[in-house]
């Protein structure tokens, strides 16, 4: 059977399994911060139950760092470089109905890239991934296993023309955005959905000015001018309903997505200093919370499905109650990070693993982390350079003595 290979600080974790007879079993916690500095082409990996440094990993360029929804892989995108390369995350479990089993081995940089002009949007479900490039016209299509076995089996579906937009995987199809016809240097204007053999399937969704995207439970949204596009599947076909926004709302319209964990719902930006809660099975689906000043980042808890957590240039993270759509608690954290500048400064990030936030201060060149529980700041993480993008992969599950040989 397979032998897991530990880091040190699982290892630690692990002690007291020396001692235990071989047909023992152990429930492991076991949660890892992925960092990429904001100017140097490096990615961190820290553990975040000790803060201790495990790994450093060299790429081509400043990555943004996007997970695989089983936290098996972390790919760094280098816009930059035009280069997306994958890092094993180490943590991977597997579901036995009752409970899950974990391995966890160390992390490592694998041997596959993606390469292509301006590598962008990463979209991953249900084992499919989509890597988006903006100076192609074709979006590539690989599924997660392959890319852990060292495999480049790639599908390859046209977008028309190379233009910023994203595809959304589906089994045996994509959901992918239009370019604008006149000029695909413009937001596109819709989303299609087209066959792995390159067909089209169905009419085209209109979706003006088309940029965020998120998945929730079993839907996926797109944002537009006018709304959100909602993706489901029938069969296995994607179907796409537009969801209006309410004539209540000021006038606006999101950009960026985040899809709750747990509880089915998105929330995004909504002009500078608001942000919108969207229950996409409610009638009345879209609720404004009003922030002390402008956003700078915003996640949500995928342990506790109830908050979300939004940074704000006054250097304070706020939790959400997304089901009072309110603001329930605030702390300070860094000095003023102000929004005026270029898009790409280096600002704080958020992660969310186990029961503590970790906040990026890339000025400062160390991650701040926060007790879940009492929201107060319990202790910093140093981090050489400019810590910015930010992951978190983990969790607990089974490991079973009579069926694993653990070692350092």
């Amino acid at each position: 059977m397979k032998k897991l290979l530990l880091s040190a600080s699982v290892s630690a974790l692990l002690a007291g399994l020396a001692g235990m007879p071989a047909h023992a079993d152990e429930e492991v916690n076991a949660w890892r911060l992925f960092v990429a500095d904001h100017d140097k082409p490096v990615v961190t990996v820290i553990d975040a139950l000790n803060s201790s440094k495990m790994a450093t990993f060299p790429v081509k360029g400043p990555a943004n760092l996007a997970r695989s929804e089983s936290g098996a892989t972390v790919f760094a995108i280098q816009g930059s470089a035009g280069e997306v390369s994958v890092i094993s995350s180490g943590i991977a479990f597997h579901d036995h109905g009752d409970h899950a089993d974990i391995d966890v081995d160390p992390p490592r940089l694998l041997d596959l890239t993606l390469t292509g002009k301006k590598p962008g949007h990463f979209v991953e479900r249900q084992g499919k991934v989509a890597q988006w490039f903006d100076g192609e016209d074709n979006a590539e299509i690989l599924s997660e296993k392959a890319v852990l076995a060292g495999k480049k089996e790639i599908a390859r579906v046209n977008v028309v023309a190379p233009h910023h937009g994203v595809a959304v995987p589906y089994d045996r199809y994509a959901v992918v955005s239009i370019p604008n016809p006149e000029d695909a240097s413009k937001r596109p204007i819709g989303a299609r959905v087209v066959g792995l053999d390159g067909k089209k399937v169905g009419e085209d969704a209109p979706c003006p000015g088309l940029h965020g995207s998120a998945g929730s439970g079993d839907i996926f949204a797109l944002s537009c001018e006018t709304g959100l596009l909602l993706i489901s599947q029938k069969g296995d076909t994607p179907v796409i309903k537009h969801l209006p926004y309410a004539a209540s709302l000021p006038e606006g319209s999101t950009s960026t997505l985040i899809g709750g964990k747990g509880l089915q719902y998105f929330i995004g930006n909504y002009g500078p200093d608001r942000i919108i809660l969207v229950d996409p099975t409610e009638t009345d689906s879209f609720r404004l919370i009003q922030l002390p000043t402008r956003r700078v980042h915003f996640v949500v808890d995928p342990v506790r499905s109830k908050f979300a957590y939004v940074f704000t240039e006054d250097g304070k993270l706020h939790q959400i109650d997304v089901l009072k759509g309110e603001i329930s608690k605030s702390v300070t954290l860094t000095e003023p990070y102000s929004m005026d500048g270029h898009w790409n400064d280096p600002r704080p990030r958020i992660a969310v693993a186990d029961k503590q936030i970790f906040v990026t201060d890339p000025l400062k060149s160390k991650i701040d982390v926060v007790d879940a529980d009492s929201f107060k700041k319990t202790g910093e993480i140093n981090v050489a350079g400019q810590p910015f993008n930010i992951v978190a992969v983990g969790g607990s599950g089974m490991v079973h003595g009579h069926s694993h040989d653990h070692h350092d």
